[in-house]
Parts: C-alpha cells; sequence; structure tokens
C-alpha cells in the first residue's frame, strides 16, 4: 500500500468505524479483469479529486480493508472466491458508511433490484459509458462530503476533548478546535498566535490534515533558524550558477509544497527583504526561483505561526503592515495554559499514558499531591513545559508513584489566607499530618467532582482525569456514594 495505513485495524459491527473526517476521499476498485482494473483505475484518477487503489478479486479487496479503509468501492460482481455482491453484504454490515458501485457484464433486471436491495449506491451494466460511471462515483462522493461534515457537527455537539493531537475540554480549546473545523478545507491564509509551547505547529498540522490538501505531507520551515540568504534560496529555490557554488538546480520549499500546505513557522522573525517576496508570492501565487527571468506558479496554502507582537514591529519599522493584512485573513489565537487550567489533569494524563507506554513504566500513576502541584504551578512554558516535565517524572520516578519530588519541586507553597481554613496540624507528628492533609484534600476533591456532575461517577472521572475504575475505589476508599450528590438527595454529612 502507498497511499496510508487504516482507518481501523479490525472490522467491527453496526457501523462502529468513523468516517474519517481527513484528507481525499479514497475509492477501491475491484475487478479480476487486469485491462478493465487498469483502464478504471486511470479514468478515476484523472476525472475524480481522490486516492485510488486496486484489488484483482473480492478476497483481496477485503483483505484490504483492515489497511486501507476506502469511501466507496466500485466492484465487478462475476469473480472467482468472494464475488461482488457478496462483497457488498459484507460491506454492508460491518461498514454501512462505506458506498458500493456494482458493475456487471452478465446484468438483468433481477440482478440489479437485488444489488440495490441489498444497500449498492448504484448498479452499472458492461460496457458502460465512462462519463456514466464518473457521474456515479461524484455522487458517491458527495455523500462522503456530506457524511464527513455530519461527523464533524457530531464531535463538536458532543465537546469530544481530543482533536487531531489536540488534547482539551475548556471553552478556549473548544472554541479554538471549532474555528480550526470551519477553515481549514479553504484556502485562506491562516496566522496561528500564540505564547511558546502552546501548541501552533499542532494547530497548522490540524488545518492541514482536515483539508483537501491532506493526500501529501504538509512542508513547515523555522524562519529564523536559517540565515537570510539561505532562507532565501531554501523558500523559492534556485538555478544552477545563479551563485558560487550552485552546481544544480535546487527546487524551493514553495515548489516542494505545490499542490499542499507551508508552514511559515515564527514569520516574526522573517528578513524584511524576503517579506517583500513573499508578499507577491501571495499576491501572485507565482515564485521566481534565485538567477531565474520567469515566475512559476505555485498552488499552496500558507500558513504563519508566531509568538511575537506583529502590531509592535510593524511600529519599529521591522514588519510589513501589508504582509500581515495578508497573511492574517484569519486568525487562530492558542491560549495559554494559564488560560485553560481545567485542561491541566487531562493532559498530564496523556502524557503519562503516553510515556509510560514509551518507556515500558505502565504501573506508574501520579500522587494526589502530585497532581495538585501540576495544577498550582504556572507554566510559562505551557504545554510543551507540561509535556517534558511528565516525561522527565516518568523517567526518573524511582517507585510506582509519581511524588512532587519527582515532577521537579514542591508543590506551591499556600498563603495564609490558605492556611487559614485549614485545622492546625503542627501538634501531629509530620507523616501523620501530611496523611491526615491529604486525606481531607481527596475526599473534599471527589466529593466537589460528584457535585459537578450530579452525581455521575464517569462523568466526575472523566473531568479528574481518572480513569472509572480508580476514580470508584477513592470513593469507596472515602464512604461517599455518587447517589447521594444527584439532584434532589441529601447530601452526605461533611
Amino acid at each position: 500500500m502507498n497511499a496510508g495505513k487504516s482507518r481501523e485495524s479490525a472490522p467491527r459491527k453496526n457501523g462502529a468505524v468513523p468516517v474519517v473526517a481527513s484528507g481525499p476521499p479514497r475509492v477501491l476498485l475491484v475487478d479480476d479483469d487486469a485491462d478493465m482494473l487498469g483502464m478504471l483505475r486511470r479514468l478515476v484518477s484523472r476525472k475524480c479529486d481522490c486516492l485510488v487503489e486496486t484489488a484483482a478479486s473480492g478476497d483481496k479487496a477485503w483483505t484490504q480493508l483492515t489497511e486501507w479503509r476506502p469511501d466507496v468501492i466500485i466492484t465487478d460482481v462475476k469473480m472467482p472466491g468472494l464475488n461482488g455482491l457478496e462483497l457488498l453484504a459484507r460491506v454492508r454490515e460491518l461498514y454501512p458508511e462505506i458506498s458500493v458501485i456494482v458493475m456487471t457484464g452478465y446484468g438483468n433486471v433481477e440482478l440489479a433490484v437485488q444489488s440495490l436491495k441489498d444497500g449498492a449506491y448504484d448498479f452499472i451494466e458492461k460496457p458502460f459509458d465512462k462519463e456514466r460511471i464518473v457521474h456515479s462515483l461524484e455522487r458517491c462522493l458527495e455523500r462522503v462530503r456530506l457524511l464527513r461534515k455530519n461527523q464533524q457537527l457530531q464531535e463538536m455537539l458532543a465537546g469530544k476533548t481530543t482533536f487531531s493531537g489536540f488534547h482539551g475540554r475548556s471553552p478556549r480549546m473548544q472554541e479554538t478546535f471549532a474555528l480550526i473545523k470551519k477553515v481549514a478545507d479553504t484556502d485562506v491564509t491562516v496566522l496561528i498566535r500564540g505564547e511558546s509551547g502552546t501548541g501552533k505547529e499542532l494547530a497548522a498540522r490540524a488545518l492541514h490534515s482536515l483539508s483537501r490538501r491532506a493526500g501529501r505531507p504538509m512542508v513547515a520551515v523555522n524562519c529564523p533558524a536559517l540565515p537570510e540568504q539561505i532562507l532565501e534560496s531554501e523558500l523559492f529555490g534556485y538555478v544552477k550558477g545563479a551563485f558560487t557554488g550552485a552546481v544544480q538546480d535546487k527546487k524551493g520549499l514553495f515548489l516542494e509544497a505545490d499542490g499542499s500546505t507551508l508552514l511559515l513557522d515564527e514569520i516574526g522573525d522573517l528578513p524584511l527583504t524576503l517579506q517583500t517576496k513573499l508578499l507577491r508570492v501571495l499576491q501572485e501565487r507565482e515564485i521566481m526561483p534565485l538567477g531565474q527571468t520567469r515566475s512559476i506558479p505555485v498552488d499552496v496554502r500558507v500558513v504563519a505561526s508566531t509568538n511575537q507582537d506583529l502590531e509592535g514591529k510593524i511600529r519599529q519599522g521591522l514588519f510589513r503592515e501589508d504582509l500581515l493584512y495578508r497573511l492574517n485573513v484569519v486568525t487562530v489565537l492558542m491560549p495559554p495554559l494559564s488560560e485553560r487550567p481545567e485542561d491541566i489533569p487531562l493532559l498530564a494524563h496523556e502524557f503519562l499514558k503516553k510515556y509510560t507506554a514509551e518507556y515500558g513504566r505502565d504501573a506508574l500513576v501520579f500522587a494526589p499531591e502530585a497532581e495538585q502541584m501540576l495544577l498550582q504551578r504556572p507554566w510559562p512554558g505551557n504545554v510543551r513545559e507540561l509535556q517534558n516535565v511528565v516525561k522527565r517524572s516518568v523517567l526518573l520516578a524511582a517507585g510506582p508513584v509519581i511524588g512532587p519530588a519527582d515532577l521537579g519541586g514542591a508543590p506551591v507553597a499556600m498563603t495564609r489566607n490558605d492556611q487559614a481554613g485549614l485545622p492546625s496540624l503542627h501538634h501531629l507528628p509530620y507523616n501523620v499530618a501530611k496523611q491526615d492533609l491529604l486525606g481531607r484534600f481527596t475526599r473534599d476533591y471527589l466529593g466537589e467532582a460528584l457535585r459537578r456532575s450530579n452525581g455521575n461517577v464517569t462523568a466526575a472521572a472523566q473531568a479528574s482525569g481518572l480513569g472509572r475504575q480508580a476514580f470508584q475505589r477513592l470513593v469507596r476508599r472515602f464512604g461517599l456514594e455518587g447517589d447521594s450528590f444527584r439532584p434532589g438527595q441529601r447530601l452526605p454529612v461533611e
């Protein structure tokens, strides 16, 4: 396979496999006639905007479904082994979101009616008019696009906490997810702004993966990482002899990204001379490699990112105002972690899951005081800093529980106002006082989580960043009952 891995690794019943909401639609052609298969592949590849794979039999097509999930299948009926109608029946049972077009040279009214009753999208007799099958496929692909839009809307309504590599349940992140979805499958230039470590490149990759350009890899360049002269040749390319050392033609990143997306990371550091050339590319949609006298048209979707105050740089004469207007067609603001504290436990547990699996330390868990410390830290480095702290703690933790010391420090000290609301524990031995205070905190935390979820243990566990079973164990340990927190019920006595 050369078109990417599977959408789901194994068949599942009742349409449990979701429609993939990114990349060009996928079409699988199935026929035991090699000449017919080759003709169909050329026709579909030329006429329709989609990725195409072929299978020489129904059995091979069924095997391919577990590795490369198509949106549309065009299949012959008469084939050795698994025939087209049997393939249709299996697909309709396990993958109802896939549209199937049936074709045969042995067609009759009964066969056509039967295939349509079995759920085929269309029935085409051989020999067929090429425009007929193209028209049928285009209608199928339109259905795919509608299904994808519907899935995106359902995900938005469901308030999913995971989106194209992001994790977040906070209102700010949900707003960001919604904006990315809205503009992803367009060609407008997008400027992604936010502090260092907030996930600006992730946002760019989400924009790309949800666009029609996702079939080609996104190209990224870090503007401040290269000197001006090298950056110019990297972006626009050059021809042989353009300067000393140019011994052969070089294709620049704009040409590399033709038909795809180009991320200009940290655009605020782009030199003024290159800003002028970039402005021309955005206006004219063409580039001129160094040493060449004619322009080359390019079809590139430009996404730029920055953590700088571009308006301030304009006032200092360091950034072109007209370039900002060209880049700033749509602005995606990535919120700092300080403005989405409710996402910290979710992110911390996602990173814990990732790195415990990566380093073979599956039994590791956060101590409650470590989780509290994560919530109290200011995180100037945002999500990237949190990720690095969790990664380091997984590598260095001595035991099965990650404590504050494993996170690189002690919990933030309480203010006098915080301490005023606590009973004095100074007369107790340190370990006894610590356990007493920790127990009070845990019971109060669990109770508040249950109150917020109206006694729904599953929702409370998710909001707390804990697994349902772990949350239930803590609830039982501290003598709490979810039913006691349901509306109209008497709350437990503190």
